[in-house]
């Protein structure tokens, strides 16, 4: 934990710093190798602003790396695999396990750090100067990485409406005005060579010093920085980082100068837009994508029911972090107060998009939720394990430049903080373990739900809230259900903002 002096915009070197000099102090296992495996990082931070002083405490809760998700035929019924192990998804069901065990020792007199007892019977609220901080050091998956290069002063692809802002269409009216902005795109842009190679046409124009490396890969897209090329040094620490890091190239300077005029063109994304909507049109340079759309991960082959983290993280600027089953004890829903992004590939413009425009018009919510966008910002520090920096140290003889297959996880708390997983389980399970607890990792959704348990069966019946005053709840999907204020605000946001948002199969959530 570090003291700081109060400001009043948050320092996003000083978050990225404490977030990578955290992730540092982890143990090896899990991390990736150095010079040949990448993986993003995420963070939760909770800020504490001290009533009789100038002093702001800045404390990382959860930690998360992680590039992975499951195919859908690997989803458990158990509720005993993870689904998707992205970082930002990692950090946050982390934090969950922190908010779980700090609710925890608030009912049972033990005192929190973070909540005190709200007005309403059985309902808790964040303590007074407490607030929490998102630190992602890449751009999230999906539609905040469409990004224009070489022109981000015009639109960069054809912008999405959302369906309840289009009364009366059917889905093909969309369609149709997406496909008019493209060919008015087409049409002012120039227009590539038609001997531009395949790799450029699928890819973009984004190709960093080891081009042939730099498609996507797995299930994150490539890390790509801005058009202008520099020198890297290889660094190691972040204070290094600070002093010495500067963009690197991910245009194809090549392929500029062969057209004599600039080349507008997109970061590209690897996650693809949900069934039964738009897709996108796949036209060379900026009109490759289109905005908006809701995107699953990809997976190995096989398709995944996983939403993108800009996706997830536009939902919880308006549900909440906290999930189904905590907002049973809160008073309001938890809302990141800024999100810090690291040195990569970034624009203002699209983070608005993608985490705020498509949900600003939802209204009508229930009491103790809200659209609450947050400040974004963005850090100098590039993180030492980003692809772009793997690809600087990678050396003759290491094997290709490849993400890190496990995903790590650290959260404050007393009972086995640290959690390394991989295929969405315990990494290193043996078979004979597999269905077993050994082979569960601790962010789960039946651990997370058995560290709920733990808390209602833990809270004094006379203080228990009223929505688990029930003796039809068993399970979790009962749970989760019963929590009905959350239910009706998602309910508002997918019918005003995301109706093509993928159910979840009941069959998957009736564990217990």
């Amino acid at each position: 934990m570090t003291a700081l002096n109060s400001s009043p915009v948050v320092a996003a070197d000083e978050i990225a710093k404490l977030c990578y000099e955290r992730f540092n102090e982890l143990p090896r296992k899990g991390k990736p190798e150095p010079g040949r495996e990448w993986t993003p990082l995420a963070a939760v931070v909770k800020i504490t602003r001290c009533a009789k002083s100038d002093i702001v405490e800045k404390e990382v809760v959860s930690i998360g790396t992680g590039t992975k998700c499951i195919g859908r035929t690997a989803m458990s019924p158990k509720g005993d695999v993870l689904n998707d192990s992205h970082a930002e998804v990692i950090a946050r069901r982390g934090c969950i396990r922190y908010l779980i065990h700090e609710l925890h020792r608030a009912v049972t007199g033990m005192g929190s750090s973070v909540y005190c007892q709200s007005k309403h019977q059985g309902k808790w609220r964040l303590q007074p100067g407490i607030s929490f901080l998102f630190f992602t050091s890449h751009t999230p998956c999906g539609d905040a990485s469409i990004i224009p290069i070489n022109g981000s002063h015009l639109q960069p692809c054809p912008s999405v409406s959302s369906v309840n802002n289009d009364k009366g269409t059917d889905g093909r009216g969309l369609k149709r005005k997406a496909e008019h902005l493209i060919s008015l795109q087409n049409s002012k842009r120039p227009s590539l060579e038609e001997k531009e190679t395949e790799e450029t046409k699928q890819e973009g124009l984004y190709v960093s010093k080891r081009a042939s490396s730099s498609s996507t890969v797995g299930d994150e897209p490539p890390q790509s920085s801005s058009a202008k090329t520099h020198q890297e040094t290889i660094l190691h620490s972040s204070a290094e980082l600070a002093e010495n890091t500067s963009s690197i190239s991910n245009v194809n300077q090549t392929v500029c100068a062969r057209q004599n005029s600039p080349v507008y063109d997109v970061l590209r994304t690897g996650a693809k837009s949900v069934p039964g909507g738009l897709s996108d049109p796949l036209q060379p340079g900026a009109g490759y994508h289109s905005t908006g759309l809701l995107r699953v991960k990809p997976g190995r082959g096989e398709p995944t029911l996983s939403l993108s983290c800009s996706d997830k993280m536009a939902r919880w600027g308006v549900l909440g972090f906290q999930g189904a089953l905590l907002s049973h004890y809160l008073q309001e829903a938890l809302y990141f107060s800024t999100v810090v992004v690291g040195k990569c590939p970034f624009s203002q413009e699209a983070m608005q998009r993608a985490l705020i425009t498509r949900c600003s018009h939802v209204s009508d919510l229930p009491a103790g939720f809200s659209v609450s966008p947050p400040v974004f910002l963005q850090s100098k520090l590039e993180f030492p394990f980003s692809q772009a920096q793997t690809e600087l140290q990678h050396k003759a003889g290491q094997g290709c430049v490849t993400p890190c297959g496990a995903a790590v996880s650290w959260c404050k708390v007393p009972d086995q903080p640290l959690d390394v997983t991989a295929n969405g389980l315990k990494q290193g399970v043996t078979k004979k373990a597999m269905g077993t607890a050994k082979a569960r990792s601790a962010l789960c959704k039946l651990e997370l739900f058995h560290a709920f348990l733990s808390l209602v069966s833990s809270t004094e019946a006379s203080v228990l809230p009223d929505s688990l005053r029930r003796n039809d709840l068993h399970t979790y999907l009962d749970y989760k259900e019963a929590s009905e204020t959350y239910q009706k605000a998602w309910q508002l946001l997918r019918n005003q903002a995301f109706p093509l948002w993928p159910r979840s199969d009941r069959d998957l959530l009736l564990f217990k």
